[in-house]
């Protein structure tokens, strides 16, 4: 498979979420974790026009002790996954304001996957963000909406499959 593009996605969103267990599940390799503030995971996807893309997903560290030097990672980046947790309201809101918002100030206008993850939680301990919202949001923001089981890739594959066609100009949202 040859290579046509190369594209660095932003993986962020508030504290257990569950963000890096989800890009675990369909990552080619990643790099050693390491203290800096950012832990960088890459894929392959496969283009629906045949082309192939190679994607550096930077799963960007939410700790408040990166705050100074978290921006810097953002330069370059063509597109972001936007998660947050189903049953915690709260990591919506984080992950739409301060997540959106300081991708924006640092990259302008990028393509965004928002991900409700943890699906699996809402038959146990219930639903607590509803779904129209965070469609709304994502449509007001161009963007796609998606939830995901914890422990199964296949939604986020297919988002991540989606949000490079876009990033390539193959598609548009």
């Amino acid at each position: 498979m040859s290579i046509s593009y190369k594209k660095k996605v932003l993986l962020v969103g508030a504290a257990g979420v569950g963000k890096r267990e989800l890009a675990n599940l369909i990552v080619k390799y990643q790099t050693i974790p390491n203290n800096v503030g950012v832990e960088v995971m890459v894929k392959d996807v496969l283009l629906r026009n045949g082309e192939a893309a190679t994607i550096s997903i930077h799963d960007i560290n939410n700790q408040a002790r990166f705050d100074f030097i978290r921006t810097t990672f953002y330069k370059g980046a063509s597109g972001a996954i936007l998660v947050f947790d189903l049953t915690r309201e709260e990591t919506f809101d984080e992950t739409t304001r301060k997540w959106y918002e300081e991708i924006a100030r640092a990259c302008g206008v990028i393509p965004y996957v928002l991900v409700g993850n943890k699906l699996e939680l809402c038959e146990r301990v219930g639903r607590v963000m509803d779904p129209a919202k965070a469609q709304a949001w994502a449509m007001a923001h161009h963007s796609r909406y998606i939830e995901t089981i914890s422990n199964d890739g296949k939604q986020l594959e297919k988002a991540l499959q989606d949000l490079t066609e876009v990033m390539a100009g193959l598609e548009q949202w």
